[in-house]
């Protein structure tokens, strides 16, 4: 399944999913966004959400962006 979220890095919140108004997932993590860290955070949390493991989880799309397309193996 492919899910669409924002990541919000380097929150104080996190790690946190909520659902947004429109049904976008919204991921707050404490990892800043360097060389990789946050996505790896953004991982982890999403894995937590959906109850599988981290390794089911990993970012297609947008890498370097706020907005990812993220897959999970369920």
């Amino acid at each position: 399944m492919q899910v669409t979220v924002r990541a919000k890095p380097g929150s104080r919140r996190g790690p946190l999913v909520e659902t947004d108004d429109d049904g976008t997932l919204v991921v707050h993590v404490r990892e800043r966004a360097v060389d990789g860290v946050a996505n790896a955070g953004l991982e982890r949390a999403l894995a937590e959400h959906f109850g599988v493991a981290p390794s089911r989880v990993r970012v297609v799309r947008g890498h370097a962006s706020r907005t990812k397309r993220v897959d999970v193996d369920l």
